[in-house]
């Protein structure tokens, strides 16, 4: 059994529409995917409608958060998407991305670079604008050869010449949030230094007895020694460990399947959540 828990649509900052993700996780051979868009559920029904028979679909959210300066993602997973009190949280943090991005054009605008916010929206589409869709920009006018190459202080990362703040969630109030709607809250990649600076070890000890229920060990951002030493963490905490592509589309390198989660571990998620349920494909249309 192969399954995902972690990939991203045209909902939020990926390139395939919710759709085409459902087809390309069942053409790669998952059983089970988890469409988890920032900060939104808005891809949830279109990716319910088309899917494949033999896939089942898990229903989430990625969760934009900040520890005393400090970036943090956490993946919902199963939670009621009309609880009132997380509903408003989420509407806050996502329409903060506005502003935000206007912000950071701004600023790129005075460093030099003719970018405007209908380039970013259209890049954008129905998505929740984001940084990717800015740093896409960055690469069609030639500023910088990938899109990873923009989340450099140079240009969009944390602190960064071009970046702006915009509404987050604080870690724990997430946890509280989602484990009110009934959900499962899991740490996202929280040693992804590439990404710029991580949270101590000693924040996840408290975030896990603030209810978390596990960190994605096994991501492409992780090397081998970070994995085996996020899985020790792990043990020593109680917490679930985790894998997934955090597939992005041709956004990202990652691939649909690249890590996967144990089916003991995804059992265990789909027993402490009473918020939603995964939902198996009744067959929508093939993969083309």
């Amino acid at each position: 059994m192969r399954i995902d828990l972690h990939a991203h649509s045209t909902a939020s900052d990926g390139t395939d529409t919710p759709a085409e993700l459902v087809r390309r996780a069942a053409a790669a051979g998952l059983d089970v995917v988890a469409l988890t868009d920032h900060d939104t559920v808005r891809g949830h029904a279109e990716a319910l409608a088309a899917l494949p028979a033999g896939l089942t679909l898990v229903t989430g959210a990625e969760l934009s958060c900040r520890l005393d300066g400090v970036s943090l993602h956490m993946l919902a997973y199963l939670f009621d998407p009309a609880e009132p009190e997380f509903a408003r949280e989420r509407e806050l943090v996502r329409d903060d991305r506005v502003p935000r991005a206007h912000a950071m054009i701004d600023k790129l605008v005075e460093l030099g670079v003719p970018v405007t916010w209908e380039q970013v929206s259209r890049i954008a589409g129905d998505g929740s604008v984001g940084r990717p869709h800015i740093a896409t920009a960055l690469v069609e006018l030639g500023v910088v050869p990938t899109v990873s190459d923009a989340f450099t202080p140079h240009w969009l990362a944390d602190g960064g010449r071009a970046w702006a703040p915009k509404h987050e969630l604080d870690p724990f109030e997430a946890v509280r949030l989602v484990k009110a709607a009934g959900g499962v809250a899991v740490f996202a990649h929280p040693a992804a230094v590439k990404r710029g600076r991580t949270v101590p070890e000693s924040a996840i000890a408290e975030l896990a007895d603030a209810g978390l229920d596990g960190i994605e060990v096994d991501h492409m951002d992780h090397d081998a020694d970070t994995r085996a030493r996020l899985r020790g963490l792990a043990g020593e905490l109680g917490l679930l460990t985790t894998g997934s592509s955090d597939y992005h589309g041709s956004r990202k390198t990652c691939r649909l399947g690249e890590y996967t989660t144990d089916p003991e571990i995804y059992g265990e998620i789909t027993r402490r959540a009473y918020g939603a349920f995964p939902v198996p494909g009744a067959g929508g249309p093939a993969a083309g």
